[in-house]
């Protein structure tokens, strides 16, 4: 299978390593082993191919996410659960609509796997939110699979419950799956701290999920996939060729973490306000910029007032500064940058972008 070159992932391994303050980052400073209260009986824990789909208890521990009862199965990242949808779900010839800007996992595989995909593009007018009547003439009886991500990377949009209600009702009425990727679910920074999951309020809504973001435990490289009991079947059956089980230890971990999630939420809600705060006041006194305020998740999208293409605009900053940004170009979105305001060292990083602007 020919697919195109990950853009994001190809700019991050070049140039994330040697910057000086990295504002390409979307993980909340990730926790250490010692910062999660496990036992001793850690030691004790065999380190054969344990529970394939994911032990039991990690199961239990994702399903309190989730307002109703799902099949689960444990994956490699929501990498690799998205990846699994797609093989599972997917066949040539198959129309996908991938809302953009979003993960270029939901566009480039269906387009990979011989699917029309059609990109559906949020704009900054809309305060990154979908068009509904736009979003209805796009979806159509034809039409297989709807891919979200919500809260949204990079524009830190988050749908309202309304809104995800009337998108469930577009693709019911068209017999639509929807692949909502949420590894920032609990992260909203207005209301209550989770979004409602796709996968508890429509019956073809799969949701994926990740110990990387919310949780702030991206090493542990594990993720999931909530959805219907046939879906998730036919997932186990794909997933035995490119994943038989993730580790014992990250198992493990995971469900630790989630069984004491309250105070990683307390610890990532005081950066993600503390990282918003710098970020607004940043913004005020920096007009060569513009930006819409995020409702969730870690990042945002700038937009810049100056004749540059946005890969050259974060090389010569990058070169300058020290400052990594993403360029709006490998998400398909040219003339914008992604900032990652959970970043270390973000105030003096945004000075010197300020002045690099100014310049």
């Amino acid at each position: 299978m020919r697919i195109a070159e990950f853009k994001i992932e190809e700019w991050m391994n070049k140039y994330e390593a040697s910057a000086l303050y990295d504002l390409t980052t979307t993980c909340i400073s990730p926790l250490c082993i010692n910062d999660l209260p496990f036992s001793k009986e850690i030691f004790d824990l065999k380190l054969g191919y344990g529970d394939i789909t994911g032990s039991e208890r990690l199961k239990a521990a994702i399903q309190t996410l989730y307002e109703r009862d799902h099949s689960i199965t444990v994956t490699h990242g929501a990498i690799g659960a998205n990846q699994l949808v797609f093989l599972s779900l997917l066949e040539k010839g198959d129309e996908v609509v991938s809302v953009v800007p979003t993960y270029q996992q939901h566009y480039s595989i269906p387009g990979a796997l011989g699917c029309r995909v059609k990109l559906y593009f949020l704009k900054e007018e809309n305060f990154w939110l979908p068009d509904l009547e736009e979003l209805e003439k796009i979806i159509t009886p034809d039409t297989k699979l709807l891919c979200l991500n919500n809260p949204n990377n990079p524009t830190g949009a988050v749908i309202p419950e309304r809104m995800f209600e009337k998108i469930v009702e577009i693709a019911r009425k068209n017999n639509v799956w929807i692949l909502s990727d949420e590894v920032y679910r609990g992260l909203n920074l207005i209301g209550k701290p989770y979004s409602k999951s796709i996968a508890d309020i429509y019956e073809k809504g799969i949701s994926v999920g990740s110990m990387s973001k919310t949780y702030s435990l991206p090493g542990l490289r594990v993720g999931w996939v909530a959805a219907r009991a046939d879906l998730v079947n036919e997932i186990n059956h794909q997933r035995q060729y490119n994943t038989i089980s993730v580790s014992a230890p990250d198992d493990y971990f995971s469900a630790v973490a989630l069984e004491n999630k309250d105070f990683i939420h307390e610890r990532n809600f005081k950066i993600m306000n503390e990282g918003v705060n710098i970020l607004n006041n940043w913004l005020k006194n920096t007009p060569e910029v513009r930006c819409i305020l995020p409702k969730g998740g870690t990042t945002v999208l700038l937009k810049y007032n100056l004749d540059l293409p946005s890969r050259d605009f974060c090389k010569k900053l990058q070169a300058e500064t020290g400052v990594a940004l993403l360029p709006g170009e490998t998400l398909e979105m040219e003339g914008y940058v992604r900032l990652g305001f959970c970043a270390e060292n973000l105030e003096p990083a945004l000075e010197k972008l300020g002045y690099f602007l100014k310049r």
